[in-house]
């Protein structure tokens, strides 16, 4: 009974993340049967969220958005902004569901409203014009803790580096995951293993993001961070997308 359980999880899951990830990914997930429980769990978190968190596509982001801060101040975002995703994995992988349920709010309700909210970013990101030293030097004189932290939840945590995509994968891994005996303990243990190794590559990409500056050039970076912006615009349409399309699903029935 137990495997039978194990076997509808992962056929769940794996039916879930098919619009995420190519078909050859998907197809790798049965090949995990024979792994303990709790690398499993950890395993499946670390696939399934770190190619939609990015850290390493976001950082050319987040450096342009941060740039006018001292290396000090940027690295004390970016530890605040790892904290922040952490519990924002958690949270939806664990109470994701009850949060939805108790507001009434669908699953492809999330995706179109995140969807608007990356698209919305992206092409902020996208069309803002470069500033010049001068300007950054003045807004740096100007900054703060309070300033900060203000920024480190809204855009770079949400939806920058965890967004709806994140969000959405994390609660209907967490809707699928069993419920009974020992599997839940691993499976919640494995989930805080894998969001924090997840968050610890946010900081590491956030925090020597002017490294990667330094050796791209200011050029490099510009151009990095205008097609990571197009690439957030486009992320934003395909999640609004798949909402659109699970919801027209509940009034078109496919035949």
């Amino acid at each position: 009974m137990p495997s039978y359980g194990s076997l509808s999880c992962l056929v769940n899951r794996a039916a879930f993340l098919a619009p995420f990830f190519p078909s050859s990914d998907i197809l790798l997930v049965p090949s995990m049967f024979h792994v303990p429980p709790l690398l499993q769990s950890t395993l499946l978190i670390l696939t399934a969220l770190f190619p939609i968190v990015n850290p390493l596509g976001s950082a050319p982001i987040f450096f342009s958005l941060t740039s006018y801060y001292s290396n000090d101040e940027r690295k004390m975002l970016a530890r605040r902004i790892a904290i922040n995703s952490f519990i924002l994995l958690i949270a939806s992988y664990l109470i994701g569901t009850h949060i939805l349920a108790f507001f009434g709010i669908s699953l492809p309700v999330v995706q179109v409203g995140g969807g608007l909210v990356l698209v919305s970013t992206g092409w902020t990101i996208l069309k803002q014009k470069e500033e010049s030293t001068e300007s950054r030097n003045d807004v740096h004189r100007s900054a703060n803790l309070s300033d900060l932290f203000q920024k480190a939840f809204y855009p770079l945590t949400l939806p920058l580096t965890v967004g709806p995509g994140s969000i959405s994968v994390a609660i209907t891994l967490g809707a699928n995951e069993p419920h009974g005996g020992h599997h839940i303990l691993y499976s919640i243990i494995g989930a805080i293993i894998g969001s924090f190794l997840i968050a610890i590559s946010v900081y590491v990409c956030y925090a020597f993001a002017d490294q990667l500056a330094q050796v791209l050039g200011a050029t490099g970076m510009n151009v990095i961070m205008r097609l990571s912006s197009f690439l957030l615009v486009c992320l934003g349409v395909q999640i609004i997308w798949n909402g659109v399309s699970a919801l027209l699903r509940t009034v078109i029935p496919l035949h």
